[in-house]
């Protein structure tokens, strides 16, 4: 295989106040003409960095030096204006966030546009037919449409492929994408990566896929390159990889990642009382009219949910965005008012208790939020973060016992007292979310909420804090509800697990048996969408993804809410809303289940 991208010794440096940061330390790999070559690694290992680097994206301060030969040219040391005609036109780049990688000001037409003008000087009416063409071939429906439309008007599934297609425009021989999925539901995700191994095969495009998902990576990469502190610390096929690691570091990664065909994980769980019981939850929002003369609007987040939860136990609730899994969290700690149902949590309902009667209860249940920075106030020490919750329900301490009990709950979540006069800043992500599950601890709850607590999180992090909850789970006797949208995840800490789709509940069992042998098309096709961590086992898989977008919550589909994306819907589908029937120990609500 031809080397179509040749780096050698790449060092990509930042000037600080403090001295050069260091972000690239002699980093040297080769890409042949069509080859996928996967870069891994936590966040800060400087996959990044080198990819901004090699298409001279830098900022300001940064510097890079050494060799890197693209197509027999260097690009070291090019002038901006030789390296802009290449970039867009020989080398395209996807970025992590197509919403802030999108000019909001600028329709999708327009923008793309813009591309055609600068390389291929293709007028207005040739260059829109040529990006309506991409569109269609990134499996966008309605095109022309979409062309007209602004960024904020498209999903993020459909974002991330106009930034696709885009790049594809001037057809580069070199694509590189950075952590193009993350931020996309697992079946998007899945989408989208199919997409690029089919635009792979029909354009001849080699590609630099950035990623921290070695699921991904073993299904999409021919080599891997394995990064850690700015440094390249195992390279080579991905078959070897993944059956021989080298590395220590390497071993630890692949270790980390959560399987879906993993032995059992969780005991079962003892008999008893449930501590939380949920009937007939439903919450709705009346959306103001648009137009004078139009009417409000009613937004169906949740309806008619039901479930049980055990002390000690953990339910795993999964689905994709919008399907009104965090809209649960919330109603069931009465963040949100319920419109109806019941919320009884140690046999008090608390649904329709007014809110000054909820108050008490709120130190039995705790919430562990997604994004543990934004999370913690930046301006308050560790330790005034974590006493918050005790100076509203046990003001009657004195300081020294409040000091004991913030050293208590950040020794429960492995951290150093010693640190609780540090600010957040000067913590990494996996420490923060620490903080956070300690300042939900501190009460001593009975109910703990965890909401995609660790989506954002570094997969050796992410095993870490798993690690965590399930100690503090038995040491405690903390019942959880665990909000995800890596059923991988879910499966390795919950005992039951709950798939929801536009806000009702599709299908409920225990974690092995729903992973083994689902009886929901939906539940199926998010197990299909599931990597996993095997470079053979992925290749062989027969994945059936659902098609099209997630409706609107304005106007769902008549009957079965996902009939409109099933494969097996019949007329019954179109007319009934199907109930909760249980088959084989699993709650589902399908009119087909056990017959497909």
């Amino acid at each position: 295989m031809s080397a179509l991208l040749d780096v050698a010794g790449l060092n990509v440096s930042f000037a600080t106040r403090g001295g050069p940061v260091q972000a690239v330390r002699e980093l040297s790999f080769s890409l042949g003409s069509g080859e996928v070559l996967g870069i891994v690694g936590e966040s800060g290992s400087g996959k990044t960095q080198a990819a901004l680097a090699l298409t001279g994206l830098l900022a300001g301060n940064g510097r890079m030096s050494g060799s890197v030969l693209f197509d027999g040219r260097q690009l070291a040391g090019l002038p901006e204006p030789v390296l802009a005609d290449i970039r867009g036109a020989r080398i395209a780049m996807i970025f992590q966030d197509p919403m802030t990688a999108l000019n909001p000001y600028l329709t999708i037409g327009a923008q793309m546009a813009l591309v055609l003008k600068r390389h291929r000087r293709l007028r207005a009416a040739a260059a829109l037919a040529e990006c309506e063409r991409l569109l269609s071939a990134v499996r966008i429906t309605d095109a022309g449409q979409r062309l007209r439309m602004y960024p904020h008007e498209l999903s993020g599934g459909m974002r991330q492929r106009v930034m696709i297609a885009t790049a594809l425009l001037c057809r580069p021989s070199l694509l590189i994408a950075d952590e193009p999925t993350t931020a996309l539901d697992v079946t998007v995700q899945a989408q989208i990566m199919a997409l690029m191994t089919e635009l792979r095969a029909d354009f001849g495009t080699a590609v630099i896929l950035i990623t921290h998902d070695l699921g991904i990576a073993a299904g999409s990469c021919d080599r891997l390159l394995v990064m850690r502190n700015g440094q390249c610390v195992e390279q080579g096929g991905v078959e070897q990889i993944f059956r021989s690691p080298r590395s220590t570091y390497t071993q630890d990664l692949l270790a980390a990642v959560p399987r879906l065909d993993a032995g059992s994980v969780r005991s079962p769980l003892p008999d008893g009382p449930p501590l939380l019981e949920v009937s007939d939850l439903a919450v709705h929002y009346r959306v103001p009219a648009a137009g004078i003369s139009s009417r409000h609007r009613t937004l169906r987040a949740l309806d008619g949910v039901a479930l049980s939860l055990a002390p000690g136990e953990t339910l795993g609730v999964v689905g994709e965005s919008g399907c009104g899994k965090s809209t649960l969290a919330r109603a069931v700690l009465r963040l949100v008012a319920p419109t109806q149902g019941r919320v009884c949590l140690l046999g008090t309902d608390l649904a329709g208790l007014p809110e000054d009667q909820v108050r008490p209860f709120r130190r039995d249940m705790q919430l562990v939020f997604q994004d543990p920075l934004a999370a913690l106030d930046p301006r308050m020490t560790v330790r005034d973060i974590v006493a918050e919750p005790l100076g509203a329900f046990e003001a009657q301490l004195g300081e020294a016992a409040v000091s004991a009990r913030i050293s208590a709950a950040l020794n429960q979540v492995g951290l150093d007292p010693v640190w609780m006069n540090r600010y957040p800043h000067q913590f990494s992500g996996g420490q923060c979310q620490r903080i956070g599950i300690a300042r939900a601890l501190v009460l001593k709850p009975q109910l703990l909420v965890c909401d995609e607590a660790v989506s954002a999180l570094d997969v050796t992090v992410q095993a870490q804090i798993i690690a965590l909850l399930l100690g503090l789970q038995a040491q405690l006797g903390l019942a959880m509800i665990f909000i995800a949208h890596d059923l991988a995840v879910v499966r390795r800490i919950s005992h039951r697990i709950m798939v929801m789709y536009l806000g009702r509940v599709m299908e409920m069992a225990d974690a092995v048996s729903l992973c083994a042998a689902p009886l929901h098309p939906y539940t199926r096709a998010l197990i299909a969408a599931v990597p996993i961590p095997d470079p053979q086992l992925e290749r062989q898989r027969k994945r059936v993804l659902p098609t099209g977008e997630v409706p609107s919550l304005f106007a769902p589909p008549s009957g079965c809410p996902f009939r409109t994306r099933c494969s097996h819907a019949v007329d019954r589908c179109t007319s009934e809303v199907p109930a909760l029937r249980t088959i084989a120990n699993h709650a589902v609500a399908c009119h087909r289940a056990g017959e497909i």
